[in-house]
């Protein structure tokens, strides 16, 4: 049957003109429906800006294949057609274990334009990863490549796919011709997708997002430097929150999605200049690795406004070469998989102190507290489970309530990450709560120490970390990358320069000096491999 004309979610959307993000003059469009959000959210997005955006390039490939706002809406719909062929309706889980592509965001529009919810696999998981995922999410239908089977239960049905460069050959086995989606009723809790954390603290589990989520995340994170003079390169996974909860909005804008299938700092770099980006974006490592190309230099990034750093606080020292690499403010973005990628910020036009060695104040909408162990606030100054409260968390955790209510209660998020609040309202990590170690009877969070010490010039990074010792239980050890192979650090160095910023009990005793800090999938410091090694 033929579509009716979908809208925006919001009783006035906010869509971008061309021009410069800094100077660029919101569009409103008024929505027929005058709902502050609709179940149709993601595709009614879609289809407004393909009839917006029309022959505009929605999306491009690194080979140049690229794909127009209307054609996206044309395939995808295509796709839904498939979906519901093979018994996907609404409420049903569509898995895709497929690299950055094209194909992966058609998929995942044309779910959701039958109701059917998305979760995905970081490719660069191994077959046990991508099984333990499988049997958590217990999906109704698999898309995959061939090379991303391994570890996918055999029971579980699976649509094999291949990646195209060809527009009529994209999921040609998952398209029913001229095919046109009923539209949606309007539910704005109907669940949207399903992103998974990365285990750092366990098995891996899946947040759900409804639209009412995303609906929050796109009015919170469009504003400001996000909009990027229209191209942005996302740079996570696309099953990564940062991708899955941030596509409407992306779209809402009528941006040029660039897709690497895998991050690329060099590409990244040339991307930038090519297309004169205004905002570099990326976790702590990946903005270290942009700075470590060889030919940076080389590089005009002069249309760079804004660095802005994702996941959790940035070395000082990094922080300090980044601002003056790419000659612009950073800003630290501390969230979460669950908190749908909204938490604290520390301003662009932030002091020194709070740039360096805090992650910033909550962001407009988000609200954040300390606790002890019991529950209790704690005094200003001292160390508790950071807590925020925003409308873009989670609905709940897929499968599993009982850690949605360990972790989920009025509102509040438990963000398992300790933390303590300045005198000015700052607030400052000092790690997580099972990174926490005990030397001689005294508490020591690692990450406290690290901000610290990290800000000595010849450390470009510092990673703190426990050994057992017959007397003291169990001691520091710190992990230096130095700045210079030629200016190694000595202990003795590094306690000179800590001791009028931390007590004795939370040095470091020992140091290993490293070429790199070993990471996980997702660009976060792997301190198992660490503690392996002490």
């Amino acid at each position: 049957m033929l579509r009716e004309n979908h809208c925006l979610p919001l009783r006035k959307q906010k869509l971008f003109a061309k021009s410069s993000i800094l100077n660029r003059k919101p569009i409103w469009i008024t929505s027929r429906a005058r709902r502050d959000t609709i179940s149709s959210m993601l595709p009614g997005i879609v289809q407004t800006a393909a009839a917006i955006y029309k022959d505009k390039t929605a999306l491009e490939c690194v080979s140049g294949f690229t794909v127009s706002y209307q054609d996206l809406d044309r395939v995808s719909d295509e796709v839904a057609g498939s979906l519901l062929r093979k018994g996907l309706r609404e409420g049903s889980l569509l898995l895709l274990s497929l690299p950055a592509s094209v194909e992966y965001l058609i998929a995942y529009i044309a779910a959701s334009k039958i109701g059917a919810i998305t979760t995905g696999i970081n490719p660069r998981l191994k077959s046990t990863e991508r099984k333990s995922i499988c049997e958590i999410a217990e999906p109704d239908l698999v898309i995959a490549t061939t090379e991303l089977l391994d570890g996918i239960p055999s029971d579980i049905s699976v649509e094999t796919v291949e990646i195209s460069d060809n527009l009529e050959k994209l999921l040609s086995m998952m398209r029913v011709r001229s095919f046109k989606p009923e539209v949606l009723r309007e539910d704005p809790n109907r669940p949207v997708c399903v992103c998974f954390t990365s285990g750092s603290t366990g098995t891996p589990k899946g947040a759900l997002f409804t639209n009412n989520q995303l609906a929050a995340i796109q009015r919170m994170d469009t504003a400001g430097v996000w909009g990027t003079d229209g191209h942005i390169v996302p740079s996570t996974a696309f099953a990564h929150v940062g991708s899955m909860t941030k596509l409407p909005w992306q779209l809402s804008l009528g941006v040029t999605l660039h897709i690497l299938e895998r991050w690329n700092a060099s590409k990244i770099l040339q991307l930038t200049e090519k297309y004169r980006i205004s905002a570099v974006a990326g976790v702590s490592a990946q903005i270290a690795l942009l700075l470590k190309v060889n030919d940076f230099q080389n590089y005009d990034l002069s249309s760079v406004k804004a660095i802005v750093a994702g996941g959790g606080a940035s070395p000082p020292s990094l922080v300090r070469r980044a601002k003056e690499n790419f000659n612009a403010p950073y800003s630290i973005r501390y969230s979460s998989t669950e908190s749908g990628g909204i938490g604290l910020a520390t301003s662009l036009e932030a002091s020194e102190e709070e740039s360096l060695y805090t992650i910033g104040k909550p962001r407009p909408g988000v609200q954040a507290k300390i606790l002890d162990e019991n529950g209790h606030p704690v005094e200003k100054g001292e160390v508790g489970e950071l807590y925020i409260k925003t409308p873009s968390s989670m609905d709940s955790y897929w499968h599993d309530s009982a850690n949605t209510k360990k972790f989920l209660k009025d509102g509040w998020l438990r963000t398992q990450d300790l933390a303590r609040n300045d005198d000015q309202g700052f607030f400052r990590l000092a790690g997580r709560t099972n990174e926490m170690f005990i030397r001689g009877g005294y508490n020591v969070h690692p990450q406290e120490v690290e901000s610290v010490l990290s800000s000595h010039p010849k450390i470009e990074q510092m990673v703190l970390v426990p050994k057992l010792h017959p007397t003291l239980g169990e001691i520091g050890v710190a992990f230096i990358v130095p700045t210079s192979p030629e200016e190694i650090l000595t202990l003795d160095e590094l306690t000179d320069f800590g001791k009028d910023k931390i007590a004795d009990y939370k040095m470091p005793t020992e140091i290993k000096i490293v070429d790199a800090i070993p990471l996980k999938n997702g660009f976060k410091i792997d301190r198992s491999v660490l503690k392996d090694l002490v």
